[in-house]
Order: structure tokens, then sequence, then C-alpha cells
């Protein structure tokens, strides 16, 4: 008889929180002993290996989760609702269209339009989206290349950048090594 492997959530390192069809997990208290340990393995493999991810890698869900779960809270304006539309021409279709909702020091991820009026639209293929994400490409770089369109009011341009910021590692994968 095959064992069953053994779940982070069996052994104590995170906690589910199940409401309807939605599924959210929280690390317990070991699990946020184990944080440094799994932040510093992401940094090395970011500084001494660093690899650029494959087509058949790119994942705009992925990705957005990611984005929605680090997103600078505190760079958005206060008491203000700001929607941001993502569209990947280049993702499966259901995987197409992604809103980032921030009201209230609270980001949402949508993949349904929530009605609410946009404050930026981001046109992007997932490779540079997720290039700029990564560190592996600056905004500014694929702005540039027209790989990536930013639409709305010009006064938030900048500040998109520094709503999303990047990922954890995406400095360290800057300074990584070339073995």
């Amino acid at each position: 008889m095959a064992k069953r492997l053994r779940t982070l959530e069996d052994v104590g390192v995170v906690r589910r929180h199940q409401s309807g069809r939605s599924t959210s997990y929280e690390l317990t208290a070991s699990g946020e002993e184990l944080r440094p340990i799994v932040m510093a393995l992401g940094h090395w493999v970011a500084r001494w290996i660093g690899s650029r991810l494959r087509p058949d890698q790119l994942d705009a869900g992925f990705l957005m989760w990611d984005v929605r779960r680090f997103v600078r809270l505190d760079e958005f304006p206060s008491g203000r609702l700001v929607v941001i539309h993502f569209h990947f021409p280049d993702a499966g279709s259901r995987e197409r269209d992604w809103w980032l909702v921030v009201e209230n020091g609270v980001a949402d991820l949508c993949r349904d339009d929530p009605g609410h009026d946009l404050t930026r639209q981001v046109h992007s293929s997932v490779r540079a989206l997720t290039d700029i994400w990564t560190g592996e490409a600056s905004p500014g770089s694929a702005l540039r290349a027209r790989e990536v369109e930013v639409v709305g009011p010009a006064k938030d341009a900048e500040r998109l950048w520094r709503w999303l910021g990047t990922s954890a590692f995406a400095e360290t994968r800057a300074t990584r090594i070339t073995p």
C-alpha cells in the first residue's frame, strides 16, 4: 500500500481558509519560522542560477497572483479606488484579462471585470510583464520596445510601476553571478 505524502497543511505549516469556492492560505507560527530559510534559498537561486523561464513555463495566473500578493500597498493613494486592467493577448482564454483592485490598503485580483472605472490599463505579453516582474527587464525598456503598453491618465504612468514593484528576488537577479 502506497503511503500518502503529507502536505504543508498536515504538518502545521499553513492553515487553509475556505469561503464558498474561494480558498486562501496563511502561514502558521511554524511556517513563519521557515520564511527566512525559503527567502534565503530564493535569493541564492536568483543570484547563482537565475534561469529565464521557457515559454512553456510562463503562466499569467501565477504571475498575477504573485503581483497581487506583493503589490506595494503603501504606494497607492489612500482613500482612492485604483483599478488596473491587465490584458495578455498571448495567454489562454481564461487567463487573458485580470483586474487588480486596490482600496483602503487591500488588494484584490479579479478574472471578471469588477465594473469600476479603470485607473490604468496594461497590455502586455506574459513574457514581457514576467521579465519586468522578475527583474530581467525594466519597465522603461519594455515600453520603449513596445512590448508593454500602458493606457490611462499620464499622471499615473510613473506611479504604476511604483505601485506594482517587482518580485522579492528581482534585485538579487539583477546582480546574479553567471557561472
